[in-house]
């Protein structure tokens, strides 16, 4: 894992881009872990193949996904927006993503379009950025990481942020003074591959997945996690 992009490219690798986004992926003392991490490492040491892995911001990570030849990006939100631009190896899990505000903040929103007449913080190209616009939301706030978004948040600078529930739970437990206000939505995470990745390749990918969820590894990783509802 230690070879650079430029290394992997050269010796056909498959390069996988990722972000800080706890439970996910994200580092702890240096090293890489996490649902999505840890089903994908399973992945690759099954199917026996070269491959490299960076995190970075998000919209980089998924830009070289959708750009550079042999890259897959995890772990991405699988929409209908993104359906024809990757090829994809699924579910690296399931999650529900919800409005969040300021703990102490005097805001009560139920719906969407409660939400609408507020500033609303989330990452550059990141799903929640398309639901947004195509939902009618005009005050979006676009930040390169989900970190800079909550110090957003937290400084008054925007009123609400969409978040993974799990992360959320994170969050609060962790004494961030956040409260939820209402569901947003609900998606599969998987891996997405650009489509130069061979077929072949995402079949195999896809049959190693398959097995990690038959044998029970997968929900295995959820609980290890603290995943809820699994």
């Amino acid at each position: 894992m230690a070879l650079s992009v430029q290394a992997a490219l050269a010796q056909d690798t498959i390069i996988f881009t990722t972000e800080d986004y706890p439970p996910y992926n994200f580092t702890e003392n240096g090293i890489y872990k996490g649902v999505g991490y840890d089903q994908v490492m399973m992945i690759m040491k099954d199917i026996g193949i070269e491959y490299t892995v960076e995190l970075m911001p998000w919209a980089r990570a998924y830009a070289m996904a959708q750009s550079d030849s042999m890259t897959c990006v995890f772990t991405t939100a699988h929409t209908p927006e993104r359906d024809q631009q990757f090829k994809w190896v699924e579910p690296l899990g399931h999650d529900r993503n919800i409005m969040t505000s300021k703990a102490d903040a005097n805001i009560h929103v139920t719906n969407i379009e409660q939400a609408r007449n507020y500033r609303v913080g989330t990452q550059r190209d990141d799903y929640t950025q398309v639901f947004l616009e195509k939902n009618g939301f005009q005050k979006i706030d676009l930040a390169a990481s989900l970190d800079l978004t909550l110090k957003k948040l937290e400084s008054g600078r925007i009123d609400l942020v969409p978040i993974s529930e799990k992360f959320f739970y994170d969050l609060v437990a962790e004494g961030h003074p956040l409260a939820e206000q209402f569901i947003l939505t609900e998606q599969t995470f998987a891996l997405a591959c650009n489509k130069s990745v061979p077929d072949t390749l995402i079949t195999k990918m896809q049959a190693s997945l398959d097995k990690l969820i038959a044998d029970g590894r997968q929900k295995a990783i959820f609980k290890q996690y603290g995943m809820r509802g699994y």
